[in-house]
């Protein structure tokens, strides 16, 4: 059977048919109770579960890199350096000018 054919004929009749105006008692109502009843999506309890899992993943690695830091070999042998000249150093690198030599 050819579908443009039969695209035709159903549109047809379709168009033959009479709108019918009636709605049933109550509808309105009725549909509107279905959709109280129904339990809303709360998005900001998914995101507080997503992040409290992420926070979970994150507490766990950095227990473990902090105990792997402790106890790995040559890891007290940093401590002699003193991290907050470093962190200045670092930072101030920029903003200090290089001797022409450098």
């Amino acid at each position: 059977m050819n579908l443009t054919e039969l695209e035709r004929k159903l549109i047809a009749a379709a168009r033959a048919e009479s709108a019918n105006e009636r709605v049933p008692f109550a509808f309105s109502k009725r549909i509107m109770a279905q959709l109280k009843g129904c339990p809303r999506l709360d998005e900001w309890s998914l995101w507080a579960r997503a992040l409290w899992r992420a926070a979970a993943g994150c507490v766990a690695i950095m227990l473990l890199l902090s105990a792997w830091s402790l106890f790995a070999p040559g890891g007290n042998a940093s401590l002699k350096t003193d991290l907050s000249q470093e962190f200045e150093n670092t930072v101030l690198s920029a903003v200090e000018p290089e001797a022409p030599g450098d």
